[in-house]
C-alpha cells in the first residue's frame, strides 16, 4: 500500500484527475486492498488534507477538472489568462490559468468573458500556474453601452436613445448624470436589469455635445472596437524612457541637413529626407538620398507592455482633429518624433540612383540626427515655385533645389516601372473651433507630396531586398493581382464604353493605366477611376512574398512608419538583428508568429479605415442636417438593385437615392453597365453620370443622406423628360449607406 505522502503527492501532481479508481490503478491497488485504500482516503479527507469534488481527490485551494472563470488579462503572448469565478479570497491571489482556445465558433472567447474550462495537461509559461480548454463560452463581456441622452417631462427618469439601433433604450440613473445634458452623447454601463419594464444604466463617461467631432469619433472607436486608453503599465514604461543624449555606437549624421516634411497640423515626424548629386565620375547625373526614420525600436523592445499594446492597435488611427496613436504620446510626439534642431535617434537608409533613376545601391545605419528644418507640404512647394519664407529661403539652394532634383530623377524611374495610377482626390473636413463642421474640401496634390511618397517608397523596396538577402524574417507589404471573376466584370463594364480590356495573358498595372489615360479629361474620368479601384486586391501584410501588383514591385515592406504602423517596427527590428545593429531586434521565435501578428494587423489596418470614413460621413451628415430640401449637383458612384450612390461635387459627401424614389417607370439593375434602366423608357442612371439631387433626410447616427432625384436620366446619351413627376419617397432600405472602396487615412498611407 501507498503511504499518505504519496497519495498526496499523486493527487498534487494530478489536479483535477485523480479519482479513487485512477489512484488504484496508478499503485496497483487490487481486489480487497481497496478497502485499505478507502479508509486511507476517508482519513485524509477527515484530517482536512483531502476533498472529493465530482468523484476526485483534490487538495483544499487545487482546482476542480471543470469550473467557471473569468477571462482577465493577456500574457506576454497575447493568450487569454484566466481566475476561477467562484474563489475565497482568504486563500490569496486567484491562480492564473492559460486559456487555449477550440476551433468552434462557441469556444472562441474574448478579455471579459466568462466560460466553461477543463483543466488540461499543457506548457503554461512563467505567468500562468494551470492549463485549460474551453469547453463553453458561457457570457460574452458587456462593455459600455453608447448612446445619446435624452430628458423627459416631470417626474420621468432619462433615457438612452442607443446609437446601435439593436440596442434597446434605457433608463437611466438620474442621480448621477456625470453633468450631461440632453443631447450629449454619453456611455453607460447596466447597472441594474429588472424582469420587467426597462433596463437601468448609470453614466460611465460624457463625451459631450453630439455635434463635435469627439462625441462622432468615439462612436467609431466604440462601434470598431479600438483600443484607445493605454494601460497603466504602457503610460509607466513610456514615461520612463529617457532620451538618447549620447552617440554610443551610432554613426553621427547630425552635419547632414535632413528636414521633415509633413501636413502642417502633424505632431509625430517619423522620416527626415536630404539629397544630393552624386560625386562619382561613373555615375553622371546621378543622386543620392538619404531617408532617416525614428528609431522606435530603441524604445519599444519585444515584449514590453509597449510592445504588446502596439502589437494590439496594429496602427494609429486618424480622424479630422484626434489621432488615437499607436504608440503613447510621449513616444510617438516627444522622443521618437524628429523635432526641428533636436539630436534623434534614427534608422537611415543611404541610397544610390542613376540618372534614369534605377537604384544602383543601398546602405542601412542606425544613427544619431538633427533635424534642420520642419516644413509643411505647401511650405516646401511655395519655396520650389519661388515664395519662400524666412524658413525656407537659406535652406532652397542646398537642400530643397537638391531634393526636388533628386525627385526628377527618381519620378523617371518611377515612370519606367509603370505603378498604378489612378486619379482618386481624398476629400478633407476642416473644423470649426467647436469641433463641428466648417467646410469639406478635396486637397490639391502637390509635388512635394509626391515627392515624400516616392522616397518613401524606394526606402521600403530597400528594407524588403536587405532582409530578403540576409533571410531574415520579414513581413512583406503585399497586393495581389486581381480575381478572374472581378476582371470579367471590370471587362463588361469596359465593353459599355467601347473599350477593351485583354482577354489572355497576365496584366500589369501598365494595362489598366492605358485605359485611364483614354479617359483623361473626359465625363467619364472620375467613373472609369472608380470602376478600375473596385477591380483590384486589398493591399495586406504577410510573411510569404507575392509581390505588390499596384506598384508593380517584386518585393516591398514597410519601412518608414514605425511610430504609427507595428508592421514597421518588425522591419526595423528585423534590420537591428540581420544587420547587427543592437541588441533589441528580432525576439527568438518570431518566424512561427508573423502569419498570425499579419493577418491581426492587416484586420486593425482595415478596422482603421472604416473608423475613419464612418467618422467623415457621421460628421458631414451632421452638417447636412440644416439643409434638408436644398438641391445639389452630384455623380453617381455606385448603383445597385435598389437604388443608386450619389457623391456630390460640392463636398463630396455620400448619399444613396432609393429605385422606388426614382420614377413611375420599373428601374432594372444591369449589373455589366453598372446601371439603372427603365423597362417602358429606357431611361438610363449609369455610374459617373451627373444628377442633380434633393436632400430628403439626414441620419447622423448612420452617417447616411437619401437623396432624391430631381434631374433626368438619358437615353443613348440623350436627355428625357419623365411621363411625371416622380413617386413619393418610400424611404432608404434598411442601413442603407454609401459604401467606398478606398480608405481614407489622412496622413500618408503607402500602399
Amino acid at each position: 500500500m501507498p503511504s499518505k505522502e504519496d497519495i498526496l503527492a499523486f493527487v498534487a501532481d494530478n489536479p483535477g484527475r485523480a479519482g479513487k479508481r485512477e489512484i488504484a490503478r496508478h499503485f496497483g491497488i487490487i481486489g480487497g486492498a481497496r478497502i485499505h485504500l478507502k479508509k486511507m482516503l476517508r482519513d485524509l479527507s477527515d484530517e482536512g488534507l483531502l476533498e472529493k469534488r465530482n468523484k476526485r481527490m483534490i487538495r483544499p485551494g487545487d482546482l476542480p477538472p471543470v469550473f467557471v472563470a473569468n477571462l482577465v488579462a493577456r500574457d506576454s503572448d497575447g493568450d487569454l489568462l484566466g481566475t476561477p469565478l467562484d474563489w475565497d479570497d482568504e486563500e490569496g491571489d486567484p491562480p492564473k490559468i492559460l486559456i487555449l482556445t477550440g476551433k468552434t465558433k462557441t469556444t472562441q472567447p474574448g478579455l471579459g468573458d466568462r466560460a466553461l474550462i477543463r483543466l488540461t495537461e499543457a506548457e503554461t509559461g512563467p505567468e500562468a500556474e494551470y492549463a485549460a480548454r474551453v469547453i463553453r463560452v458561457l457570457e460574452k463581456r458587456q462593455g459600455a453601452i453608447l448612446g445619446i441622452l435624452r430628458q423627459r417631462d416631470g417626474n420621468r427618469p432619462p433615457y438612452l436613445e442607443p446609437i446601435d439601433r439593436k440596442q434597446r433604450e434605457l433608463d437611466v440613473d438620474p442621480t448621477d448624470l456625470k453633468d450631461a445634458e440632453d443631447g450629449d452623447l454619453v456611455s453607460v454601463q447596466v447597472s441594474r436589469s429588472g424582469r420587467y419594464g426597462h433596463p437601468r444604466a448609470s453614466i460611465v463617461e460624457r463625451f459631450g455635445s453630439m455635434h463635435s467631432e469627439k462625441a462622432v469619433s468615439e462612436i467609431a472607436l466604440q462601434s470598431h472596437g479600438i483600443p484607445h486608453v493605454f494601460p497603466a503599465a504602457v503610460v509607466d514604461q513610456a514615461e520612463a524612457a529617457r532620451p538618447v543624449e549620447t552617440l554610443g555606437k551610432r554613426e553621427d549624421w547630425r552635419q547632414i541637413p535632413l528636414i521633415t516634411i509633413d501636413p502642417p497640423d502633424a505632431k509625430d515626424h517619423d522620416d527626415a529626407v536630404y539629397a544630393e548629386p552624386d560625386p562619382d565620375e561613373d555615375n553622371k547625373g546621378g543622386q543620392i538620398v538619404y531617408v532617416a526614420i525614428a528609431d522606435v525600436a530603441h524604445y519599444v523592445t519585444p515584449g514590453s507592455p509597449m510592445d504588446r499594446e502596439a502589437n494590439l492597435r496594429g496602427n494609429s488611427v486618424y480622424f479630422p482633429d484626434r489621432v488615437i496613436p499607436m504608440l503613447p504620446e510621449r513616444i510617438s510626439n516627444q522622443l521618437c518624433s524628429l523635432r526641428e534642431k533636436e539630436d534623434k535617434p534614427a534608422m537611415a537608409v543611404r541610397m544610390v540612383f542613376d540618372r534614369n533613376g534605377r537604384k544602383i545601391s543601398h546602405s542601412f545605419h542606425r544613427v544619431l540626427m538633427r533635424s534642420a528644418a520642419k516644413l509643411s507640404y505647401i511650405q516646401a512647394q511655395k519655396a520650389i515655385d519661388g515664395a519662400t519664407d524666412e524658413a525656407t529661403e537659406t535652406l532652397l539652394d542646398g537642400v530643397l533645389k537638391p531634393l526636388w532634383a533628386a525627385y526628377d530623377v527618381l519620378n523617371k524611374g518611377r515612370e519606367a516601372r509603370e505603378p498604378l495610377d489612378l486619379d482618386l482626390p481624398e476629400r478633407k473636413i476642416k473644423l470649426k473651433d467647436d469641433g463641428t463642421v466648417d467646410h469639406v474640401y478635396v486637397p490639391e496634390r502637390l509635388d512635394a507630396h509626391k515627392l515624400i511618397e516616392e522616397f518613401m517608397i524606394q526606402a521600403n523596396v530597400s528594407a524588403a531586398e536587405t532582409l530578403e538577402k540576409k533571410k531574415s524574417p520579414l513581413l512583406y507589404r503585399i497586393h495581389d493581382a486581381s480575381t478572374p471573376e472581378k476582371l470579367e466584370s471590370l471587362k463588361d463594364f469596359l465593353s459599355t464604353l467601347d473599350m477593351k480590356l485583354p482577354s489572355t495573358g497576365g496584366l500589369r498595372p501598365s494595362v489598366f493605366n492605358a485605359i485611364l489615360a483614354k479617359v483623361k479629361d473626359t465625363p467619364q474620368a472620375h467613373l472609369v477611376n472608380e470602376v478600375v479601384l473596385r477591380s483590384q486586391a486589398q493591399a495586406e501584410y504577410a510573411p510569404q512574398n507575392i509581390g505588390h501588383f499596384g506598384l508593380n514591385l517584386r518585393r516591398y515592406a514597410h519601412f518608414t512608419s514605425p511610430i504609427r504602423r507595428y508592421a514597421d517596427l518588425i522591419v526595423h527590428r528585423g534590420l537591428i538583428s540581420a544587420l547587427g545593429l543592437g541588441g533589441d531586434g528580432l525576439p527568438e521565435g518570431i518566424e512561427s508568429k508573423l502569419e498570425a501578428i499579419g493577418a491581426e494587423i492587416s484586420s486593425a489596418e482595415r478596422r482603421a479605415m472604416l473608423a475613419e470614413r464612418d467618422t467623415i460621413d457621421r460628421l458631414i451628415a451632421l452638417w447636412m442636417t440644416d439643409r434638408i430640401g436644398a438641391t445639389f449637383q452630384g455623380r453617381i458612384a455606385g448603383v445597385v438593385k435598389s437604388g443608386m450612390f450619389i457623391r456630390l461635387e460640392e463636398s463630396g459627401a455620400d448619399g444613396f437615392v432609393p429605385a422606388s424614389t426614382i420614377g413611375l417607370d420599373y428601374y432594372r439593375y444591369d449589373e455589366a453597365s453598372h446601371a439603372l434602366i427603365g423597362d417602358k423608357t429606357g431611361e438610363t442612371y449609369q455610374l459617373g453620370d451627373q444628377v442633380e439631387v434633393r436632400l430628403v433626410e439626414a441620419a447622423p447616427f448612420a452617417g447616411a443622406l437619401t437623396f432624391e432625384v430631381v434631374s433626368h436620366g438619358r437615353i443613348a446619351g440623350k436627355k428625357i423628360r419623365k411621363a411625371s413627376a416622380p413617386k413619393a419617397r418610400r424611404g432608404p432600405p434598411k442601413g442603407a449607406r454609401a459604401k467606398k472602396s478606398a480608405g481614407k487615412g489622412n496622413r500618408r498611407r503607402s500602399s
